[in-house]
């Protein structure tokens, strides 16, 4: 199998160097260019199935941008040659967050992926999931994506039941408030069902 290759483009050594660190783990070639320069060289010599660009670096009418956005706009896989070893690099730009205001607009207009730096490190892998399951590059999510989607599930279903037993022991004693019959249904409904969650809880 044609070993995955992912190509950097960034002047910013902590962010290339934090990408590299993350993509670099799920076992892919990674390959880092810190000049535009060298870029067009690493892209017409290399075999890449994704390359993550700074947009800031390759400004908005540099050859390298033209090349990339051309890159990005055609399918994935070309429609004359529908045979998943012909495939074209996917790419997703990096803007800045003080450029954003600007360049956001631009890449949305013309239809190009792009992450707003800083990222939350899901997001970021999700968008980059998402550009190689287009290449066929992958069949299935990347490991991660999958399991930090799981682990937001569960921080969010933690963050529930907690808000569900807050709003419970705010009627634990009542002798210690007035409350309308209305209320106390209300009350006796959520007993039952932090009962019942608990029960279900238990059996699985």
């Amino acid at each position: 199998m044609e070993e995955l290759g992912i190509l950097i483009v960034d002047d910013d050594e902590q962010g290339r160097r934090a990408l590299h660190h993350v993509l670099d783990a799920e076992g892919w070639r990674v390959r880092v260019v810190p000049m535009a320069s060298a870029a067009l060289a690493e892209l017409a010599g290399g075999s890449w199935h994704l390359v993550i660009a700074n947009i800031a670096m390759t400004g908005l009418d540099s050859p390298l941008f033209i090349t990339l956005k051309e890159l990005a706009q055609a399918p994935a896989v070309p429609e004359e040659t529908p045979d998943a070893a012909v495939r074209r690099a996917r790419v997703l730009f990096l803007i800045p967050e003080l450029a954003a205001e600007e360049l956001q607009p631009v890449l949305e207009r013309e239809g190009l992926p792009y992450a707003v730096k800083p990222f939350h490190l899901h997001d970021f892998l999700e968008k980059v999931s998402d550009l190689l399951l287009e290449t066929r590059a992958i069949a299935a999510p990347i490991r991660r994506v999958k399991q930090s989607a799981a682990e937001s599930e569960r921080r969010r279903e933690e963050r529930r039941e907690g808000r569900e037993r807050r709003q419970a022991q705010m009627f634990t004693s009542r002798e210690d408030y007035m409350m309308t019959e209305e209320e106390i249904a209300e009350f006796e409904r959520q007993e039952e069902e932090a009962r019942r969650r608990a029960k279900e809880k238990g059996e699985h």
